[in-house]
């Protein structure tokens, strides 16, 4: 927004201006400056991670002959390792020591892993057979893909509201 007019000759300061001490020029932050594509970004980088752990994990799981509760708790446990990894290596790229790192994931990440989780393993416990099913069956990949897909659906407005109000996914823009 040009000023020059309303503030002509006078010395005016961006941060002290009345509606402007929290404007936003990159869209990272502030209540309504989070676009749609880059939460559903944040929670594609998200899925990512998530949806390698807990593949693995059930595969493990299944190639283990363990029960479902151990798979589930395994697939969980490794969505979540997966899921902050990716961040912790992102932003240890962008130089930061590994306990800041630690603290960025967690930060970015736990609520939109959580909501993620809840979401993809409520739709594979609610699917009829798909906990029983082997990874050879298709009813084991659709109600899984099922998941993610409705899980991503859920967790992008998620993602969305906390980017906008400087949480979440928004913490690892300020090492871009």
């Amino acid at each position: 927004m040009d000023h020059t007019a309303h503030h002509a000759g006078t010395a005016h300061d961006h941060g002290t201006h009345e509606g402007h001490d929290s404007h936003d020029h990159h869209g990272h932050g502030g209540h309504g400056g989070t676009s749609w594509a880059m939460a559903a970004k944040a929670t594609l980088h998200c899925l990512t991670g998530c949806a390698i752990g807990e593949i693995l994990g059930m595969v493990v799981g299944t190639a283990l002959s363990w029960g479902n509760v151990p798979t589930m708790i395994l697939a969980i446990a490794l969505a979540f390792v997966f899921g902050y990894s990716f961040t912790l290596l992102a932003v240890r790229r962008a130089g930061l020591d590994l306990k800041t790192a630690l603290k960025v994931a967690l930060a970015a990440d736990t609520v939109s892993i959580a909501v993620m989780e809840l979401v993809d393993n409520a739709i594979i416990a609610i699917t009829p057979g798909a906990m029983d099913a082997h990874l050879s069956e298709g009813l084991f990949w659709y109600a899984l893909l099922g998941g993610f897909a409705v899980a991503f659906l859920i967790t992008t407005p998620v993602n969305k509201w906390m980017i906008g109000r400087g949480k979440g996914h928004a913490v690892v823009h300020a090492y871009h």
